[in-house]
């Protein structure tokens, strides 16, 4: 479920940032999900920074600009709170199948992201709690101070919003960027954070 996979995200990008990388693009294709286990696995840290290293500064601009935080396309110093904001994204899409930010061209897209509200997801899948939609809101933020200030309180969100979906009914299926997925009839059973 979408939830699943954005534990499982969430998780590795804590270690990631424990251990000093910021990715710098987080979004779908650089998700994968292994065939048949329901893990998930993080791809593509080939333009991730190593907070120590001097390679690459400020100013330099590296991701895909619907999926990247308003300080990054700025060209501003960025830290996982960056990487907090593609997730958010990456759920709004999950939860949607719709971007959060959207544009004609790649100047629209980020100008989107820079000063666009992003619709709260609820008007976009009518079967979505309105937790939902606070998560986002607060993943989506301008301000990276305004975010959640680590993939543990990210997740602890989640986690609210699990138990939640646990009293209500899951819609019967989520679509994602080019397909529907059919959900299980039985979710899978994950351990406990």
């Amino acid at each position: 479920t979408a939830l699943d996979i954005m534990r499982q995200l969430l998780d590795g990008l804590a270690y990631s940032h424990q251990n000093n990388v910021v990715h710098r693009d987080i979004k779908p294709a650089n998700i994968i999900l292994l065939d048949g286990s329901g893990r998930v696995k993080i791809a593509d840290f080939g333009v991730a920074r190593i907070d120590t290293s001097e390679l690459t500064q400020a100013g330099d601009v590296l991701g895909t600009p619907a999926y990247m935080s308003p300080e990054q396309l700025l060209g501003k110093s960025v830290e996982g709170r960056a990487d907090l904001f593609s997730a958010g994204v990456v759920f709004f899409e999950l939860l949607t199948g719709e971007k959060p930010f959207i544009g004609g061209n790649i100047t629209a897209v980020m100008h989107s992201v820079l000063t666009a509200d992003p619709p709260a997801p609820s008007q976009r899948n009518t079967q979505l709690p309105p937790l939902c939609d606070s998560i986002i809101s607060k993943a989506l933020s301008k301000d990276a101070a305004d975010r959640y200030q680590s993939a543990g309180e990210f997740k602890a969100a989640l986690k609210t919003l699990l138990g939640q979906s646990k009293a209500s009914p899951a819609p019967k299926s989520v679509t994602t960027t080019n397909k529907t997925v059919e959900k299980p009839a039985q979710p899978p059973q994950t351990k406990a954070p």
